[in-house]
């Protein structure tokens, strides 16, 4: 694995960064069916080369971070699968091994291309429950629950060398007090973003300002922001928390369809109060974003490389 890279350096270093777009929309693209509990990581057991190939044309589209194959490899839905606990965190470690592979190659290509950074996925736990929990945040543990489902996959990560852990499509203030507990005891940075209810709250209902005051505190937390929410959500969110933490914002919302868990499909634009404002993609919010302190950029499910060329055009 490379030397590992500090995302809040790269910040401090850099205007701005871009990251990746939908891994699963790209494997589905060529052929796999995702259809599954596991998801994406469900790649990691059959085809782990499209993966890497998957990094590689991100990187080739201009993003700065590939995020990792991780978001719903955890021990608990692989164990589903007969595959016993050391081997599922062998699979996290290939997930992050694929990327920096990804990486490597490119910068053999492009020596002069960078930062790039490796940002290991840890989805919450309602990705792993594989029902659009994610989306709602209706889902109640413990404290200690919370920790001891997601210690495993954040100890894989770091082991393996990943920049950054990214802490994401997080729908609970309860699920996010006990990662920032985890991740303050892994020593590299993070970020945490958000799916939200509102522009001004989060999936559990949580005030997103309430989160924002939350994170604001903790030094190892390196950027704060939305993912895989509709476009027209991300720069009303963006500016209450500009309201509330100082820290580098992240964007990183969906194509703006609608997710139906219930079949696992997408469908037509969702709508809202201020949906009529919203850009038609990520390059065309990307100025405002960026102007109100979005310092990474990318996007989520249902995106793909041609969005993020896009966006790196626009930067």
């Amino acid at each position: 694995m490379s030397h590992r890279l500090s995302l809040s350096t790269s910040l401090g270093e850099n205007a701005g960064l871009i990251s990746d777009g939908a891994l699963a929309t790209e494997l589905e693209a060529r052929g796999c069916d995702l259809n599954d509990p596991l998801w994406s990581a469900k790649v990691l057991l059959e085809q782990p080369g499209l993966i890497r190939d998957v990094h590689r044309d991100y990187f080739a589209a201009g993003a700065n971070i590939a995020t990792t194959a991780s978001y719903q490899a955890t021990p608990q839905g692989f164990a589903a699968r007969g595959i016993g606990g050391q081997e599922a965190l062998d699979l996290v470690d290939l997930s992050v091994r694929l990327a920096d592979e990804a990486r490597r190659e490119h910068l053999a290509d492009h020596p002069d291309a960078g930062p790039l950074l490796v940002a290991g996925s840890v989805g919450p736990y309602g990705a792993y429950l594989a029902d659009g929990s994610e989306y709602r945040g209706d889902y109640l543990l413990s404290p200690a629950e919370f920790r001891a489902f997601h210690r495993p996959r954040i100890a894989a990560l770091v082991q393996a060398g990943v920049d950054v852990l990214a802490c994401e499509t997080l729908p609970s203030s309860a699920e996010t007090e006990a990662l920032l507990a985890l991740t303050a005891e892994a020593g590299v940075d993070s970020w945490f973003s958000f799916t939200l209810r509102d522009e001004a709250h989060i999936s559990d209902g949580t005030p997103l300002e309430e989160v924002a005051n939350l994170l604001d505190a903790h030094p190892h937390v390196a950027a704060v922001g939305v993912n895989c929410v509709p476009l027209h959500l991300v720069t009303p969110a963006l500016s209450v928390l500009r309201q509330h933490t100082d820290k580098p914002l992240l964007a990183y919302p969906n194509s703006g369809e609608t997710y139906h868990p219930e079949t696992k499909t997408w469908g037509a634009p969702g709508t809202g109060g201020t949906a009529d404002a919203a850009p038609l993609d990520l390059a065309g919010g990307f100025p405002a974003w960026r102007k109100m302190g979005a310092r990474i950029i990318g996007g989520c499910c249902r995106t793909t490389p041609g969005d993020i060329a896009a966006v790196a055009a626009a930067r």
